[in-house]
């Protein structure tokens, strides 16, 4: 059992009412999870206060309260702890509790607007396959070992992190991936995390719903590379704009990865084929089984961390080779009609944009391409008329339906995709806001050889519309509509 006084390790606190030299049974900031000898910290959400809820708590059993602002009244046999910030507090206090898990192993963080979920799953994957054990947090899930949990958030809270990473140091794993959010990072869920290494993969328009600017998005983002140790390294994609920014303040070793310029990974796409890609990394030809540029620097950003971690390079480069695709990420299937179905997260106006690229790259123009793509509800509006645009330009088709329209209307979504498709385009697209009508639509349209992408969902098996969440899995759908068809 831990007393008050060590999970308050290296916490900052401002003053303290009432003994720390008290046992302690949990830590929470939902109210409502509180038992007796519990500690609740009191986190400023975007949608409701804890500090609203520190009564409750005292009456489920909670001894002790950590918040930013004290409480007029205050009971007596409950310790008070005011601090300056309850999310760095509690960030600070769950590595305490669980006695530092990122210090027992070699720990990763990912981040970035795109690549994130590839980059932390294959790093994963190849790990795994030289005979490691290894801990993956990632958007799709969570993973200790061979052991699978199912992933809530991107970056989840530092409670629900410690617990994790100390599950992985409990079950001997050596290395653990993370994805790192900016809505992570801002919320200081990653603080009191020993980070031995940190990658950059690009940034591009995303959660503006959540940063007031693209300045503030980038600025978050870099602070993670900021406050890295000396003893870790980060890894940046030189080619994109901000690669070198993230790079300025850093006191970890810089390492650089690109395609175009020169850096300490350098890769030639010698080939492009829907069947894989063939790269020379460095001065060695690789076959690998992932398609697009964007995932030449995916695949370059896995070999880049692997040599870093200290794997040999042509190690690294023969497991580079095994890969697969990770699910919902340019995942796709031919059906017996020779036609390609492809499903891929891609949710931002540059990831659609790398997606579709890609198909016409490796196509051969004698077949059409048919997209059918939406927008998330209560997300950045800003990217609808964008995404829009893209879509029609670049698909010979294009079917704009419903993503996950959460709490708004889908039809106002559409209306502003529809917005950004220029004129010229405009009888290149679809309105079906049904999204499996949608998707059936685009089967019945395919010809043999046709190519059809359904973008924004990817992995996700679930369709929220006004706060429910139903059973939704693009994958699925399009492959029984095509076996359907072939009846």
């Amino acid at each position: 059992m831990k007393t008050l006084k060590d999970i308050l390790y290296k916490v900052a606190i401002d003053a303290i009412n009432g003994t720390t030299d008290i046992a302690i049974n949990r830590i929470h900031f939902d109210s409502r999870k509180i038992e007796l000898n519990d500690i609740f910290v009191a986190i400023r959400g975007v949608v409701s206060d804890g500090h609203d809820f520190i009564a409750r708590a005292i009456e489920q059993g909670a001894v002790a309260v950590v918040c930013d602002e004290l409480p007029e009244e205050m009971r007596s046999g409950v310790t008070y702890v005011q601090v300056k910030d309850t999310n760095a507090a509690l960030a600070c206090m769950a590595a305490n509790f669980y006695e530092n898990p990122s210090l027992k192993l070699q720990l990763v963080g990912i981040t970035g607007t795109n690549g994130k979920t590839t980059i932390a799953s294959l790093l994963y994957q190849m790990f795994k396959k030289a005979g490691h054990k290894v801990g993956l947090i990632s958007t799709v899930k969570i993973l200790v070992d061979d052991k699978e949990y199912k992933a809530t958030h991107t970056t989840p809270d530092s409670l629900t992190i410690n617990y994790y990473l100390n599950e992985m140091s409990l079950a001997g794993v050596t290395y653990c991936f993370m994805e790192v959010s900016s809505h992570g990072i801002h919320q200081k869920r990653t603080e009191a995390l020993h980070f031995v290494g940190g990658v950059f993969t690009n940034l591009s328009h995303d959660h503006l719903d959540y940063h007031p600017t693209f300045a503030e998005y980038r600025d978050v983002k870099k602070s993670f590379f900021d406050f890295l140790p000396k003893t870790a390294f980060v890894l940046t994609n030189i080619d994109d704009k901000n690669g070198a920014v993230m790079l300025q303040n850093t006191q970890a070793l810089k390492r650089s990865y690109a395609l175009k310029t020169y850096a300490d990974y350098k890769a030639l796409i010698l080939e492009n084929q829907l069947s894989g890609l063939l790269l020379k990394i460095n001065d060695n030809e690789v076959w690998v089984k992932l398609i697009g540029t964007f995932n030449a620097y995916n695949l370059l950003a896995i070999y880049g961390t692997a040599v870093e971690l200290g794997m040999e390079s042509l190690e690294a480069l023969r497991l580079l080779s095994e890969l697969e695709s990770v699910s919902g990420r340019f995942q796709f299937i031919v059906s017996a009609q020779k036609i390609t179905a492809i499903v891929d997260y891609a949710h931002t106006p540059d990831a659609l944009e790398n997606v579709l690229n890609t198909i016409n790259d490796v196509r051969t123009k004698n077949e059409q391409l048919i997209t059918v793509v939406g927008c998330g509800g209560n997300r950045d509006k800003a990217k609808r008329p964008i995404m829009g645009g893209i879509a029609a330009e670049k698909s010979d088709k294009t079917i704009l339906t419903s993503d996950n329209p959460r709490d708004e209307d889908p039809q106002t979504i559409l209306t502003e995709m529809e917005a950004g498709v220029a004129a010229h385009n405009y009888k290149k697209i679809l309105v079906i806001t049904d999204r499996q009508q949608a998707i059936k639509t685009a089967c019945q349209l395919a010809q043999p050889n046709d190519i059809i992408l359904i973008a924004g969902k990817g992995h996700e098996t679930y369709q929220e519309i006004k706060g429910v969440r139903h059973d939704f899995d693009d994958m699925k759908i399009v492959k029984e509509t095509l076996e359907q068809l072939n009846k």
